[in-house]
């Protein structure tokens, strides 16, 4: 393990080196340049232009940009002013836009910023929900540094230095005060969990205003002072094969995503298509944000494999908006591995394998709790609750309710499930998004699983679980079902969920309603559901 400073969030400004900094993908390709000399001066120029704007200490200064040198300005530029950055996701991150504009509007409606940047193409939607909720209207990034003499040096950081939004998965996104030295611990823990130093790039395609990219990388990556590579989230769609040669060509050591992204690899990359490319370099692909799929990672290895990918760097990870991020995490090196919980457990009926998600980082206790908030031994699922270092100080206003996450003197208590073995943590899935069946717990994420593993594809289908009128309940809900699905979700369902009440909701294409992040939104869909929303798309699901 190598000596990791613990820096300070505005200590590379003073050190900002003109040799290395952020690579944003064009349109062509090629890769815009920016060194970090040239991005700390812009933060300074961004600092003075909010406070000449009115923006002051303690401040909300909402972020609506892609991940752009206007983004990192505004980032840091906040914190150099005094005041608390919080990215809000762009419209491109949203299908529809009466969905977007209803989500930015209770993002606002929660933060109500001081001030509000945005890039040219989202301005007029911006301009339309902030006119909505009654808060100051945007302004492009441009414009607002335009003819702007830099700060002469940063004020004194906010006690709260972001406000993350939650995915959204159990309701509306929750808004999470992260304060600054909790920010500043889990950027270091990261840092020394993957060893990662300014000499040691990294490539992401992360959205900036989701946690895994934001903190988990474009943070760590600016601090640490290395080399990025940044593609936007529709770059990677559109050409995923574009994003492994970057990582060949640069010698990557470090990326990200979570689990959809390597099943998407998977179905757009061809082993022909790899002739030439190495990855050796990369020592860490930490993995998260939604459960792992075992099988996802050994095709995954199976692909890049042959051109040098270690086995060892896929780390799968755990963690989340309240607890700043990281939580628990393998080691470079260590490979991942498989359990599956005590079998005779009350809650132990997983559906598949889990994959471990590693130890804790530094700071940070792991425990595995009862209903009743007894902790149990290793092996017996339970609640995961987190405590040390880097957990958020709460919610902004009341958080609203429909979450199983919350934030109290003990820690953070996660709404999800999990189980302990030998150390390493393994996640099943969320609390409440589940089914007891002859005494235990079926989980819906398990059940996705096995659906992906017969076919369908990530985000084409969610499984909800819950009792509806009286009766324990299980619905496959697909966005445009293709043929053999009804049948496969009609195999595993009834294996799993013996004599409950089985139905299939069949949406267009792009229907089911998912978070920022891609996760469905299970109770969101099932609070429709029982509103009688989903009547005419509804049937029994039955054997074919």
């Amino acid at each position: 393990m190598l000596d990791i400073p613990d820096r300070g969030l505005l200590a590379w400004l003073d050190e900002a080196s003109t040799e290395r900094g952020l690579y944003y993908a064009n349109r062509g390709d090629d890769w815009d340049f920016s060194s970090y000399h040239d991005l700390a001066e812009l933060v300074l120029r961004t600092a003075a232009a909010l406070r000449a704007k009115g923006v002051g200490e303690g401040d909300v200064v909402g972020l609506v940009l892609r991940s752009s040198p206007g983004f990192v300005a505004g980032f840091f530029g906040a914190l150099a002013a005094g005041a608390t950055p919080c990215s809000i996701a762009p419209p491109f991150a949203f299908q529809r836009a009466d969905e977007y504009e209803r989500h930015a509007a209770h993002l606002f409606e929660t933060v109500r910023p001081r001030y509000t940047v945005c890039d040219d193409e989202s301005l007029e939607r911006i301009r339309k929900v902030t006119a909505g909720v009654g808060v100051p209207e945007p302004e492009v990034f441009a414009q607002l540094v335009a003819g702007v003499a830099p700060l002469e040096r940063p004020l004194p950081l906010p006690e709260t230095a972001l406000v993350q939004f939650t995915s959204g998965s159990s309701g509306f996104s929750r808004g999470v005060r992260i304060s600054a030295d909790a920010l500043r611990t889990n950027l270091t823990g990261m840092r020394r969990w993957i060893d990662w130093t300014p000499d040691r790039p990294g490539v992401s395609w992360l959205p900036v205003h989701h946690d895994m990219g934001l903190v988990g990388f474009l943070l760590n990556a600016v601090v640490t002072g290395c080399d990025a590579w940044m593609m936007q989230p529709d770059d990677f769609i559109r050409s995923p094969l574009r994003y492994l040669r970057c990582i060949s060509e640069q010698g990557a050591a470090m990326t990200g995503m979570p689990n959809f992204g390597l099943a998407y690899l998977l179905r757009r990359v061809k082993p022909a298509q790899l002739q030439g490319l190495r990855f050796d370099s990369m020592r860490a692909v930490i993995i998260g944000a939604e459960r792992v799929d075992p099988q996802v990672l050994e095709d995954f290895h199976a692909l890049l494999g042959p051109h040098g990918l270690d086995r060892g760097a896929l780390l799968p990870a755990y963690g989340g908006a309240e607890a700043t991020l990281a939580v628990t995490g393998l080691r470079p090196g260590e490979g991942w591995a498989t359990q599956v919980p005590d079998d005779g457990d009350a809650a132990a009926l997983t559906g598949t394998a889990v994959v471990g998600c590693g130890r804790p980082l530094e700071g940070r206790e792991v425990r595995i709790v009862s209903e009743d908030g007894e902790e149990l031994p290793d092996g017996q699922v339970g609640e995961i609750v987190v405590t040390g270092v880097s957990i958020a100080s709460g919610y902004v206003g009341d958080g609203g309710s429909a979450s199983g996450t919350s934030l109290a003197g003990e820690g953070l208590a996660s709404g999800d499930a999990g189980f302990v073995r030998d150390g390493q943590l393994f996640v099943i899935g969320r609390l409440g998004d589940g089914l007891k069946v002859s005494g235990k717990m079926v989980f819906a994420e398990s059940l996705e699983t096995l659906l992906h593993q017969r076919g369908i594809a990530e985000r084409r289908v969610a499984v909800l679980l819950g009792v509806l009128d009286g009766r324990p309940t299980g619905v496959a809900v697909f966005g445009g079902v293709q043929d053999g699905w009804r049948e496969a979700a009609h195999e595993v369902l009834s294996e799993w969920l013996g004599d409950a009440d089985l139905l299939a909701v069949e949406l267009p294409r792009g229907g089911i309603a998912v978070t920022s992040s891609g996760k469905p939104r299970r109770r969101v869909i099932w609070k429709a559901l029982c509103a009688g929303e989903f009547t005419a798309a509804t049937t029994p699901l039955t054997r074919p």
